[in-house]
């Protein structure tokens, strides 16, 4: 059987027609040099079945990847290592305010606002000195996309905030509304938060400016996606708001809260500056 003939069943659990070259770009992605990727992908294709789950395709290639280059393999776990913030979805708003606010903004979570009509709990606030950005985070499990419901309700809750702000004349110069989402937005959803002039925010969307392109670009890659860390660290970390690898390059004293010994105290941070790098 050619590989394209290969059928693999998605997260949702719809069948897809398998791609060697989506494989191969993906493990570009990561930072992987082409000689690693070809070893990797002629090991794959041993491996390969009718039928297999795009799940046991990741984790076959990540443990691949792994054996030949770990920052690499880090990189490429980045889909699993956000959902791996989960599943209260807390410590993704944490990750989404840690992302803006290396971008300058200055951000809290959890922040309460007035409405002409009732209160309203915002995931993130992000701030400049002219501009306010009200963020609500949906954090979903594989296989779940965020549909037009979820931008239906946050623009009426924003249009809310918005009449009370507007009455009591507090407007910045400039005020906006996203939507974040660690998977993906139906059609439907886009077209509605393009029409409405709502911001949305995905892994992949928009175009070239989602949240995998934002991480890569900036280098500001979650806790999660290392190889070195066990899940208790890491679930101790994210408590402490250590939820960027820049984080904990800035607060090292926390490994040694974690009484993580010096060799291997050496290896985290070695592998915490490869991802940094960007």
């Amino acid at each position: 059987m050619e590989f394209t003939d290969f059928k693999v069943i998605k997260a949702s659990g719809e069948k897809a027609r398998f791609s060697i070259d989506r494989v191969a770009e993906s493990l570009r992605r990561s930072g992987a040099n082409e000689k690693l990727i070809e070893k990797t992908l002629l090991n794959l294709k041993a491996e390969l079945y009718d039928g297999i789950s795009t799940k046991e395709i990741y984790k076959r290639a990540f443990g691949l990847l792994k054996a030949g280059n770990k920052t690499s393999a880090s990189k490429y776990k980045l889909k699993t290592a956000i959902y791996e913030l989960g599943p209260t979805g807390f410590p993704f708003e944490k990750f989404i305010a840690a992302l803006l606010s290396h971008n300058g903004y200055k951000t809290a979570t959890g922040k309460i606002y007035q409405g002409r009509c009732v209160t309203h709990e915002i995931d993130v606030e992000a701030k400049t000195d002219s501009k306010l950005v009200l963020i609500e985070c949906k954090f979903h499990n594989a296989g779940r996309n965020c549909d037009v419901k979820t931008p239906l309700y946050i623009n009426s809750r924003f249009q809310d905030i918005q009449s009370f702000r507007n009455s009591e004349d507090i407007n910045l110069d400039s005020e906006e509304a996203w939507v974040v989402t660690n998977t993906r937005f139906t059609s439907d959803a886009i077209k509605y938060g393009e029409c409405v002039k709502l911001k949305l925010l995905s892994w992949d969307y928009p175009n070239g400016d989602g949240i995998k392109d934002k991480i890569d670009k900036l280098g500001l890659y979650p806790i999660t996606v290392s190889t070195l860390l066990s899940e208790r660290e890491k679930n101790f970390l994210l408590s402490r708001d250590v939820v960027l690898c820049q984080d904990l390059l800035n607060d090292t004293f926390y490994l040694d809260h974690l009484e993580i010994n010096n060799p291997r105290k050496k290896k985290i941070l070695e592998e915490m500056n490869e991802l940094c790098k960007h």
